[in-house]
């Protein structure tokens, strides 16, 4: 597993536009957004990466997708109802 910052996850092509899995991560104080952490795995598929996730032994991950532009999405719940159109559908939320 190699450590790193958003940054350098965020410059690296084969996590671009994937599901990332951060293990033993450091959270902003203001946002609490993961900023650095272990990576375990990587997918295009969040049900995939979930999967592997569970059945591994890693049990306290945080899943993001690593966009192009280098923003983070937080993998979420599905929600019982429909969001609002302008409703952020990753809301900073505990992992």
């Amino acid at each position: 597993m190699e450590r790193m910052n958003w940054d350098q996850i965020c410059e690296r092509d084969e996590f671009r536009g994937r599901w990332v899995a951060l293990d033993d991560c450091r959270y902003d104080e203001d946002s609490g957004r993961a900023v650095e952490g272990s990576v375990v795995d990587a997918d295009d598929d969040l049900v995939e990466l979930c999967s592997r996730i569970q059945q591994s032994d890693y049990t306290n991950c945080a899943i993001l997708f690593c966009a192009e532009d280098g923003s983070q999405q937080l993998a979420q719940r599905a929600r019982s109802s429909e969001p609002d159109e302008d409703e952020d559908p990753f809301p900073n939320t505990a992992h």
